[in-house]
C-alpha cells in the first residue's frame, strides 16, 4: 500500500468509528456530542480511535504563573486554579478567514488582531475537558501547527513537553519556526471509565520577533489536536508531510540559482573586461542563501527564528537590494555621478542597522522603545530610494543604450514587487500562492521572472560581447601583422659585424621597437626603444614611433638629433605614457656614436658602458640629448636591451636584477639565449634583445662566401 494511503486509511477510519468527531461525519449519537466538545466543553463519554480539535472555547491571560520559572508546577497549570476571570479564546475557525501564509482554512488570528494589539511576551491558555480514559488507552496532543513564538504543554499540572529551548539565559525562550510535535500523555491524563475533567494549559511566550514578522501573530493560530495516540500520530506524519510539500520549491530555487551563478561567474573567462558577469552572479548567490536559510529555519533547528529573521532581514535583504541596484549600475557601464555606488553603499549599511535596531528585534530589551519605533520604518523609506535609484539608473541605461534599457525595464517589476512583499501582506493581497500544494510567494515567483529575463539579458549581451571579441581579435591579428612588418624578425646584414635579435612580446603585441637602417654612406642607423606599457596601446604607439623614426632619419643621422626629433613628435601623442630610446650610428671599422633617452645601459663585453642620462621621450618639450663615442674592437660584442630583460620576475616576486644580467652578458650569449634566460627565469614585460659583435676580416670573408652560397640565383 503507498505511504499515503498508509496514512489516510487509518485516519478515515478513526474518524468513522470515534464516539467523539470533530467535523466529520460520523454516527447519528457521536455527531453532536463532538459538536458539543468543540463549543462548550460538555460531557465527552469516551475518546475513540479519533480525535477532536480543541477549540474551546479557552481561558486566556497575558503575563506568566507566579514563580512560573523555578516552581516543578505553576500555579496557573494547576487543575485546582480558578480562571474565572479569564477571558476567553474560541479558536474555531472563521468563514472566510484562511492563514496568509499557505491559505490553510483552520487558522485563527492571534491576540495581537483582536484583543491585545502590540502586546509581546508571556500568556496562558487553559481548558477544561471532561474526558474518559479507559486503562490500556494510549492518548496524545498534536501541538498547534502554526503558532508564535515558543511554548510550553502542561496536563493535570505535568510538564507534558515544548517546543522552544526555554533553557535560554536569558530568561526568555529560543523560538523556532513552527514544527508538528506530539505530545504522548502516558501518565498525565488522569484513567477514568467515567468523564473526569482534564486540565490542558499552555505557556506562550511571544517575543519581538513573531511580532515583527507576522501581520496575525500572537499565541496559538491553530487549535491542538487530542486523540488516541496513533491517531495523533497520523495527523502528525501527515502534517510533515504538508510542510515538506509547501516547503519544496525554495530548495529548487536555490539549486538554480547556484547553477545560473555559476555559470554567470564563468561568463567572465569569455569577457574578462566587463564586472557585470560578477555582480550578477553574487547576486543569485545571496538569493540563494535565502532559500537555503529558510529549508533549514522551516525543517530543523539550525536556525532559530532570530537567528533567520537577522540572517534575512539584516543581511541578505540589504546585500540583495543593493546588488541589484550595482547589476544595473554596471550594466549600463554608467560613470556619472560618481558618489552612486558610495551612496549605494552608504544605504546598505543604514538598512542594516534600522532592521537591527528596529523595535528591539535584534538588540531584546536594549533599545529604547521610541527609537525602535522610529527604525521601524526605516528600512520601508530604504526600499522606496533604492527603487528609486534603480528606476534612475534604468532610465539612463534607455536613453543610452535603447532596446536593452527597455528589456531591462521588463525586470524591475517582479524586483518592486518582491521589495515590498511584507506591505503586501499588511495590506491583504494576495502574496502566496498554492500550485498542486506547493507555497510560492509573490516574493519567489518575482525571482524566478526576474532570472529569467535575466538570463535573457546576459545570453545577449553574451553574444554581443563574443561578436565585439571577434572584431577585436580582428583588430589585435592586423596590429600582429602590422608590427611583424615593422619589426623585423631576421636582423640585416651589417658589414663587419655579426648580428642577432629576438623579440618577446608579454602580449600579442607589444610596446618595444628597434629598426636598423642602412645610411647612404656605409654606416648603419640602430634605434631601439620601449613604450610604457603593454598590450595594443603600446603597439600603436610603436606605430607612431616606427614611422618618426624613418622620417626623422631622412634629414639627420645623428642619434641626438633623431632623439629630439622624436621627443617633438611624440609629445601629447602617448595619452599620458612614455618612451625610453637609444639611437646610435655605426661604422665598419668599429667607431660607434650613440645617445639615450632615459633607456637601460647597453653592455660591451659584460660591462655596463656609461651614458648620460635624460628624460625619456615624450614628457618634456626641450630636452637636449647628448652623445656619446666608443670604438668596437674585434670580437668586441655591444648588447642592447629593453627593461623587460631586467625586470622579469619569478613565482617569488624577485627580480632577474644587475648582477644576472651582468653575468649574462659577460658569457657573449646571442640576443636569442639571453631573451629565453629571461623568459624561464619569468617574464612579465616585453624584452628585446640585439647583439652586435664586430668580427675579424678572415671572419668576414667566410661570413661572405657563407651569405654568397645561400643567397638566390
Amino acid at each position: 500500500m503507498p505511504r499515503g494511503l498508509r496514512i489516510v486509511v487509518p485516519i478515515l477510519l478513526g474518524l468513522y468509528l470515534s464516539s467523539a468527531c470533530v467535523s466529520q461525519p460520523g454516527t447519528a449519537e457521536a455527531a453532536p456530542a463532538a459538536k458539543q466538545a468543540q463549543t462548550n466543553n460538555s460531557s465527552i463519554l469516551s475518546l475513540g480511535p479519533g480525535y477532536i480539535a480543541l477549540n474551546g472555547p479557552w481561558r486566556f491571560a497575558t503575563g506568566d504563573s507566579p514563580h512560573a520559572a523555578q516552581a516543578a508546577t505553576p500555579l496557573w497549570a494547576q487543575p485546582g486554579f480558578d480562571d474565572q476571570r479569564w477571558e476567553t479564546v474560541d479558536l474555531t475557525p472563521q468563514p472566510g478567514s484562511s492563514d496568509p501564509f499557505n491559505g490553510d482554512p483552520a487558522f485563527v488570528p492571534g491576540w495581537t488582531t483582536s484583543t491585545h494589539p502590540g502586546y509581546i511576551g508571556w500568556a496562558w491558555y487553559r481548558l477544561k475537558v471532561p474526558l474518559a480514559v479507559l486503562p490500556g488507552q494510549e492518548l496524545a496532543l498534536l501541538g498547534p501547527l502554526r503558532m508564535t513564538d515558543a511554548y510550553q504543554m502542561y496536563v493535570n499540572s505535568k510538564l507534558v513537553g515544548s517546543f522552544g529551548d526555554f533553557l535560554a539565559d536569558s530568561g526568555t525562550p529560543v523560538a523556532y519556526f513552527t514544527h508538528p510535535v506530539e505530545f504522548p500523555l502516558k501518565d498525565a491524563a488522569t484513567q477514568s471509565a467515567t468523564p473526569v475533567m482534564q486540565t490542558i494549559a499552555i505557556r506562550v511566550w511571544m517575543g519581538p520577533v513573531g511580532f515583527l514578522h507576522s501581520p496575525y501573530a500572537g499565541g496559538l493560530n491553530f487549535a491542538p489536536l487530542l486523540g488516541e495516540a496513533q491517531a495523533i500520530h497520523a495527523q502528525y506524519e501527515l502534517q510533515w508531510q504538508v510542510k515538506l510539500r509547501e516547503l519544496t520549491y525554495p530548495p529548487i530555487e536555490a539549486v538554480l540559482l547556484l547553477v545560473l551563478a555559476l555559470v554567470l561567474a564563468s561568463l567572465t573567462f569569455f569577457d574578462r573586461s566587463d564586472p557585470v558577469y560578477l555582480w550578477a552572479a553574487a547576486v543569485l548567490v545571496i538569493a540563494a542563501c535565502a532559500d537555503i536559510a529558510l529549508v533549514l529555519a522551516a525543517l530543523t533547528f539550525v536556525l532559530s527564528s532570530r537567528a533567520y529573521f537577522t540572517i534575512w532581514e539584516v543581511f541578505i535583504i540589504p546585500l540583495y537590494l543593493a546588488g541589484w541596484v550595482m547589476v544595473w549600475w554596471r550594466w549600463f557601464h554608467l560613470r556619472r555621478p560618481t558618489w552612486v555606488p558610495a551612496a549605494i553603499a552608504a544605504l546598505t549599511v543604514a538598512y542594516m542597522t534600522s532592521e537591527a535596531l528596529r523595535e528591539n528585534f535584534l538588540f531584546y530589551g536594549h533599545v529604547p522603545a521610541t527609537l525602535g519605533f522610529v527604525f521601524r520604518f526605516t528600512p520601508v523609506l530604504v526600499r522606496l530610494i533604492f527603487l528609486i535609484f534603480t528606476m534612475l539608473i534604468v532610465t539612463s541605461g534607455i536613453r543610452k543604450q535603447g532596446r536593452e534599457g527597455w528589456l531591462v525595464l521588463t525586470v524591475i517589476v517582479p524586483l518592486a514587487l518582491a521589495l515590498f512583499t511584507s506591505e503586501l501582506i499588511v495590506l491583504h493581497l494576495p502574496v502566496l500562492w498554492h500550485p498542486f500544494g506547493y507555497d510560492i510567494f509573490v516574493g519567489q515567483i518575482a525571482d524566478l521572472l526576474l532570472v529569467m529575463a535575466l538570463t535573457v539579458l546576459l545570453l545577449r549581451r553574451l553574444l554581443i560581447s563574443v561578436h565585439r571579441q571577434r572584431l577585436l581579435a580582428q583588430e589585435l591579428m592586423h596590429a600582429q601583422q602590422m608590427q611583424r612588418a615593422q619589426i623585423p624578425e631576421t636582423p640585416p646584414l651589417i658589414a663587419g659585424y655579426a648580428v642577432t635579435s629576438s623579440y618577446r612580446p608579454a602580449q600579442e603585441v607589444g610596446g618595444d621597437f628597434f629598426q636598423i637602417m642602412q645610411l647612404d654612406d656605409g654606416q648603419t642607423l640602430i634605434v631601439l626603444g620601449d613604450v610604457s606599457g603593454k598590450g595594443l596601446k603600446a603597439a600603436m604607439a610603436v606605430s607612431m614611433i616606427v614611422g618618426a623614426i624613418r622620417m626623422a632619419a631622412e634629414t639627420t643621422t645623428q642619434p641626438a638629433e633623431i632623439l629630439a626629433a622624436l621627443n617633438r613628435r611624440l609629445l601629447g601623442r602617448l595619452q599620458g605614457a612614455f618612451a625610453t630610446c637609444l639611437a646610435l650610428r655605426l661604422n665598419a671599422d668599429g667607431g660607434c656614436t650613440m645617445a639615450s633617452a632615459g633607456h637601460p645601459r647597453p653592455y660591451r663585453n659584460g660591462s655596463e658602458l656609461e651614458l648620460p642620462g635624460a628624460f625619456p621621450l615624450g614628457l618634456i618639450a626641450a630636452v637636449d640629448y647628448d652623445e656619446s663615442n666608443l670604438v668596437l674592437r674585434p670580437g668586441d660584442q655591444l648588447s642592447l636591451y629593453t627593461d623587460g630583460l631586467l625586470e622579469a620576475r619569478n613565482g617569488g616576486g624577485e627580480l632577474y636584477g644587475f648582477e644576472r644580467l651582468k653575468a649574462l652578458f659577460a658569457a657573449r650569449p646571442t640576443a636569442e639565449t639571453a631573451a629565453q634566460a629571461a623568459v624561464a627565469f619569468g617574464q612579465d614585460d616585453d624584452i628585446t634583445v640585439l647583439t652586435l659583435t664586430r668580427i675579424e676580416a678572415g671572419e668576414r670573408m667566410a661570413a661572405g662566401r657563407l651569405d654568397a652560397a645561400f643567397s638566390p640565383v
